[in-house]
C-alpha cells in the first residue's frame, strides 16, 4: 500500500531519440465514476456512449467533478495510507496503431503524467499501476499488443490514492492524465539510461566530458572535434554553461540502433568558504518559485506556455527557478538549458497537512514512517535519473514542508550515489546535516542580517552547528507575492548584495494559481478556493503570483525586474556610476540611452558610450554635456540590448537609473479677500464643506485613513499579528468625522475638524486653511494626532468624490504603474497619461491598489472638456476609481465592482507599505507611520 507502482521499467534519462514514436495525446473516451473498484468494464474493446475527453488535461476542468484548492489541509480524512470510498475516478480509452515498421524490439507505453493513481491495461490485459504523479512511468506491452490490427489502452484513474498523501503541494487538487502519453519503440541495441558529465575546471579552463550508456555507444560532439566511445573521457578547452550565457554544445550518443540528441552544458557547482560557486565565481539566485498552471488548463501545459513563462522570467531579469513543488515537465528544463536559468529541481513530496512545524514532522507524517522509505526513495531516484543530463539544474531538492524525519537521509543519500555533481537542499531539514545548502523560508530582515553575518542562533550540537554554519544560505521562498505586493524587494536584495554567505532567494510565486470560470449571470472571472463548491478549502491563498492568471506581469514582477537588474546606473557627483551585478558576463550586450526631462518633457536625449563592465565590478564614466534647465529636471538612462537576444529583442530595456538635477521652483501663493461662502472658485456649505469647485459638484473632501486591506494586511500565515486586527481595533475602518470650527477672514476660511471611531479617545484633528489667489483653491492641512497612539495608520491623505463623465488622468509623478513607499523602484519620475478604468490593478481578490506616487500633479478631464488639476507643494499619492474605498474592500471578485456615477480621487500624504505579511515579513520598519503632525499643501484648478 506504500509504494503503489507496478509493473513499470527502470527510470532512465529524459531524452530526443530517433527511435519510433507515437503520441497517444489528443482526444480520448471518458467515463466519470465515483469508484475505482467498480467493474473494468472497458478495457477489452473501446466503449459505446461514452463522452470524449482531452490528454493531456485535467477532468475537473473539462466538465467532469470540481477542483479543490487547498494550501496544506487535505481534503480527505487523514487516514495513511487508506482513502475514502467515495473517489472520483477517471476511465480512460482510446485505440492506436503499431507501425508496421516497428520491427524487433520492444514496445514501450510511457506516462509523463498521471494524477494521483492509475491502472493500466492493454487489450484487456492488465500491465500495471502508476505512482508518483510529477513522474513517467513505463510499461513494457511488447506482449500485449498486435501488430496490423486495432489496439485498445485502458486506463482508469482515481483520484485519491496513497500518493494523495505525499503530494500535498500549494495547489489545485487536479486529476487525469494531465501530461502526455506516447507508445514508443525500442529497437534491439537501443540505449536506456545514459549519463552525460560535463565538468568545468575554471583555472584552466577546461572541461571535462565522458558519457556513459547501458549499452556500447559513441559520443559525437562536431563542435570539439570529440568521438568517443562511451566510457571513455576527454578533456578540452570549451566556454562554460551560465545562466547569463547559457553556452551549449549540440552533440549525439549513438548506439546502433538509437541515436539521442545531445545538447551539453559545462560547469562545476560547488561551496567555497561558505559561498555558491559556479565555475569558479560565486553566484546569486534572483529566483522565483514556479508551479505549473494555466487558468484553463491546469498543470496541462503546452509547449507554448512553458516557452513564454521562461521568455517572461528572462525579460524580467529573474536568472533562477525553483521547480515547487514537483519535476516539472522535462521541456520546461530543456528551455532553462536553452535560454539560461539556473534550477533546483524538487522532488514531488510534500506532506504539509500533517502539520510539521520546527523540529517536529507532525504525528503519522510519512517522513518520518520507515513503511514510506522506499516509495520516497524511488521518487528521488526517479526524478534525478529523468533530469541528470540537464546543465540547468544546480540542485536537488528532496522536497518541500514535510518537516524532519528519518526518510530524509536515504533520501539524500539515493541522490547522491546517483549524481556527484549538484548539491542537495531541502529547507525542513533544519540543522543541514543531510543537505549542502542551509536553506530556510521567509524571514525577516533582522533574522537574514544575522544569517548573512553568520551571527544565528546556535545549534546544541557544536560540530553540526560548525557543519551548518559553513553552508551558503538561500531564502527557498520568501517575498510572498500575493496580491498587492510584495514591498521590502530592495531592502532583501540590499542584504543578499552585502553577504557573500546569501546567495539569493526565490519569490513565492511565478502565477496567480485562479482558474477561469463564470458567474451566474455568464460574466467570466477567476476563481479560487471556496468557488467551486469545495467542502474545505483554503480561499484566494492560490493567488499569490507575480503573474496574473492570464500571465499579465503584475506590478509586483515589474518591481522584481528593477530590483533585480544586471546593471546597476546611479549618480556619482558629476559622473555616471555602473555597477554590473551579474555573476559571470561583462555588460558587453547593452547598450545605453539617455534623456533630460524638465516637468516631465523631454528638453535631450542621446546614447551613452557604454563600456563592457566586468561581473560585479564598477565603472564610473562622464556625463554627456546637457543644456541648462528650468524647473525640476531628472537625467534618465535606460541600459537595453545592443543586438538581438534568443529572449528578448535589440532595445529591450534590462535597467535603469534615474536621479534629479534641479529641484521644482518654489511658489508662494498670493492671497485675495474671500467672502462666505466662496474662496476663489470652491464654495462651501455652513459647516465649511467644500460643495463644488467651480462649475463641478463634488462630494466633500474629508479625511481619510482607510485603505482596502491587501492580502499581506491580513497577515494570513504570516510571523506576527495582522495589522489589520489592530487597525480594526481601533475602528480606522469606521471613523466618525465632526467639524468643531468654522472661521471667516479676509482672505482665508478655516476649518477644524475632529476624526475619531466610537468607543476611542484617539483622534486626528485637523486644520482646513482654504485660500485662493483668485485662480485656483489652496488648502494646507495639517493633521495633528489625539492621544497615545501606537498603530500605524493604513493611509492619511484626503478622499473627495467627482462626476462621474471624469475619464482620463494625467500626472507627473512615478508612473506608469502602480507604485508603494516599498515597492517604487520600477516606476520613474515621468509625465504619464492613463484612462480612470487603466489606472486599477485587476487582483484577483479586490484590494488596495492604483495607487501612482511621489506625484507632482495630477489632471483628470472629463468627456465634457472639463478639467481638474491637482497639484502639491510636496509630493503626495494619487488613486482614482470609479468606486469607493468600502466597495473595493467587500468585493470578492473583480466582476463584482460596477461602475458608478462619481470617481473617488484619493490624495495621500502617505500609505503604510506593503511588505510580504500574508506569508512572511511584515512591513520594514521605515515604511510604518505612527501618526504624527503631518502637513499636505494642495492646490486645485478647474478649467471648462
Amino acid at each position: 500500500m506504500f509504494e503503489t507502482s507496478r509493473g513499470t521499467l527502470p527510470p532512465r534519462a529524459w531524452s530526443r531519440s530517433d527511435a519510433g514514436r507515437v503520441d497517444l495525446s489528443g482526444t480520448w473516451a471518458f467515463r466519470y465514476g465515483d469508484s475505482p473498484e467498480a467493474p473494468a468494464d472497458f478495457v477489452e474493446a473501446l466503449p459505446e456512449g461514452w463522452g470524449e475527453i482531452k490528454v493531456p488535461g485535467h477532468w475537473q476542468l473539462q466538465g467532469h467533478g470540481a477542483p479543490i484548492y487547498t494550501n496544506q489541509r487535505y481534503p480527505i480524512p487523514v487516514d495513511v495510507p487508506r482513502v475514502p470510498d467515495e473517489n472520483p475516478t477517471g476511465d480512460y480509452a482510446r485505440e492506436f496503431d503499431v507501425p508496421a515498421s516497428w520491427d524487433g524490439g520492444r514496445i514501450v507505453l510511457r506516462f509523463e503524467g498521471v494524477d494521483s493513481f492509475a491502472r493500466v491495461w492493454v487489450n484487456g490485459s492488465e500491465i500495471g499501476s502508476t505512482s508518483a504523479s510529477r513522474l513517467p512511468n513505463e510499461f513494457d506491452v511488447t506482449d500485449h499488443v498486435r501488430r496490423g490490427e486495432r489496439n485498445l489502452v485502458a486506463v482508469r484513474v482515481a483520484q485519491w490514492s496513497a500518493n494523495s498523501y505525499i503530494e500535498d503541494q500549494d495547489m489545485w487538487w487536479l486529476s487525469g492524465l494531465f501530461r502526455e502519453v506516447t507508445l514508443l519503440h525500442r529497437p534491439d541495441g537501443s540505449i536506456g539510461d545514459h549519463v552525460i558529465t560535463a565538468d568545468f575546471d575554471a583555472a584552466a579552463g577546461l572541461g571535462t566530458l565522458s558519457a556513459t550508456a547501458d549499452v556500447p555507444a559513441r559520443l559525437v560532439v562536431p563542435e570539439l572535434g570529440v568521438d568517443v566511445a562511451a566510457g571513455e573521457s576527454v578533456e578540452l578547452a570549451v566556454e562554460p554553461w551560465s545562466a547569463e550565457e547559457p553556452r551549449l554544445y549540440r552533440g549525439t550518443l549513438a548506439s546502433e540502433s538509437e541515436t539521442i540528441e545531445l545538447a551539453i552544458g559545462f560547469r562545476r557547482v560547488e561551496v567555497a568558504d561558505g559561498v555558491l560557486v559556479v565555475n569558479g565565481r560565486p553566484i546569486q539566485f534572483r529566483g522565483v518559485n514556479r508551479h505549473e498552471f494555466h487558468p484553463e488548463t491546469g498543470r496541462a501545459l503546452d509547449e507554448q506556455t512553458m516557452l513564454d513563462d521562461v521568455l517572461l522570467m528572462k525579460r524580467h531579469n529573474l536568472n533562477a527557478v525553483r521547480t515547487s513543488h514537483y519535476p516539472p515537465h522535462p521541456r520546461f528544463l530543456e528551455l532553462c538549458d536553452e535560454y539560461g536559468l539556473w534550477v533546483i529541481d524538487e522532488c514531488d513530496f510534500e506532506t504539509h497537512g500533517f502539520g510539521g512545524q520546527g523540529f517536529s514532522s507532525g504525528p503519522g507524517n510519512p517522513v518520518d514512517d520507515e513503511r514510506w522509505q522506499p516509495a520516497l526513495v524511488e521518487r528521488m531516484r526517479r526524478m534525478v535519473i529523468r533530469d541528470r543530463n540537464r546543465p540547468s539544474i544546480l540542485m536537488w531538492s528532496l522536497g518541500n514542508e514535510c518537516g524532519p524525519g528519518r526518510n530524509i537521509a536515504p533520501m539524500a543519500n539515493a541522490g547522491r550515489e546517483l549524481d556527484t555533481t549538484r548539491l542537495i537542499h531541502y529547507e525542513r531539514d533544519f540543522t543541514s546535516e543531510h543537505v549542502d545548502i542551509h536553506a530556510n523560508m521567509y524571514l525577516d530582515f533582522h533574522d537574514l542580517e544575522a544569517l548573512g553575518r553568520r551571527e544565528e542562533e546556535a545549534l546544541d550540537d557544536a560540530a553540526l552547528d560548525a557543519h551548518r554554519r559553513a553552508q551558503p544560505f538561500i531564502l527557498s521562498e520568501y517575498a510572498h507575492a500575493m496580491g498587492n505586493g510584495p514591498g521590502g524587494l530592495t531592502e532583501y536584495q540590499e542584504l543578499f548584495d552585502r553577504y557573500p554567505r546569501l546567495a539569493g532567494g526565490f519569490i513565492w510565486e511565478w502565477i496567480d494559481q485562479a482558474i477561469l470560470t463564470t458567474d451566474a449571470e455568464g460574466r467570466e472571472f477567476y476563481g479560487y478556493g471556496g468557488d467551486f463548491g469545495e467542502e474545505i478549502h483554503d480561499g484566494h491563498f492560490v493567488a499569490d503570483g507575480l503573474l496574473f492568471p492570464d500571465r499579465t506581469p503584475s506590478p509586483g514582477l515589474i518591481e522584481a525586474k528593477k530590483v533585480f537588474e544586471p546593471l546597476r546606473i546611479e549618480a556619482a557627483s558629476d559622473r555616471i556610476r555602473l555597477e554590473s551585478a551579474r555573476d559571470a558576463v561583462t555588460t558587453r550586450d547593452l547598450a545605453a540611452r539617455w534623456s533630460l526631462e524638465t516637468e516631465g518633457e523631454v528638453v535631450a536625449s542621446g546614447t551613452l558610450d557604454l563600456p563592457p563592465v566586468p561581473a560585479r565590478e564598477v565603472v564610473e564614466i562622464a556625463m554627456p554635456d546637457l543644456p541648462e534647465t528650468a524647473g525640476e529636471t531628472w537625467f534618465t538612462v535606460r541600459a537595453v540590448l545592443a543586438a538581438d537576444a534568443p529572449w528578448a529583442e535589440a532595445g529591450h530595456e534590462v535597467a535603469t537609473g534615474q536621479w534629479q538635477l534641479t529641484e521644482p521652483a518654489t511658489r508662494e501663493p498670493a492671497r485675495v479677500t474671500v467672502a462666505e461662502p466662496a474662496v476663489g472658485p470652491g464654495s462651501f456649505d455652513g459647516h465649511g464643506r467644500l460643495e463644488s469647485l467651480g462649475p463641478l459638484l463634488v462630494d466633500a473632501p474629508h479625511l481619510d485613513v482607510w485603505r482596502a486591506p491587501i492580502d499581506n494586511d491580513h497577515c494570513f500565515w504570516g510571523f506576527e499579528p495582522p495589522v489589520m486586527d489592530a487597525w480594526l481595533r481601533e475602528g480606522l475602518d469606521r471613523m466618525h468625522h465632526r467639524t468643531d470650527e468654522v472661521t471667516w477672514r479676509g482672505d482665508s476660511l478655516e476649518v477644524v475638524t475632529r476624526t475619531a471611531a466610537a468607543n476611542s479617545r484617539l483622534a486626528l484633528v485637523s486644520r482646513w486653511l482654504w485660500t485662493s489667489d483668485g485662480g485656483g483653491l489652496d488648502l494646507a492641512l495639517t493633521v495633528t494626532p489625539e492621544g497615545e497612539w501606537t498603530t500605524p495608520l493604513p493611509r492619511l491623505g484626503i478622499r473627495l468624490g467627482l462626476p462621474g463623465v471624469f475619464s482620463d488622468a494625467e500626472w507627473f509623478g512615478r508612473g506608469p504603474g502602480e507604485s508603494y513607499v516599498d515597492s517604487h523602484r520600477a516606476a520613474l519620475i515621468g509625465r504619464y497619461r492613463s484612462s480612470i478604468d487603466g489606472l486599477q490593478t485587476p487582483y484577483v481578490m479586490p484590494q488596495d491598489n492604483g495607487q501612482r506616487s511621489e506625484t507632482r500633479w495630477v489632471e483628470l478631464t472629463s468627456t465634457d472638456g472639463a478639467s481638474l488639476r491637482v497639484s502639491g507643494a510636496e509630493p503626495f499619492g494619487f488613486t482614482a476609481r470609479r468606486w469607493t474605498t468600502e466597495q473595493l474592500a467587500a468585493a470578492t471578485h473583480p466582476s463584482d465592482l460596477v461602475a458608478g456615477d462619481r470617481v473617488w480621487l484619493t490624495l495621500d500624504a502617505y500609505q503604510y507599505g506593503l511588505g510580504s505579511a500574508s506569508c512572511g515579513a511584515a512591513v520594514h520598519p521605515k515604511y510604518r507611520h505612527l501618526p504624527e503632525e503631518t502637513t499636505m499643501r494642495i492646490r486645485f484648478d478647474v478649467r471648462g
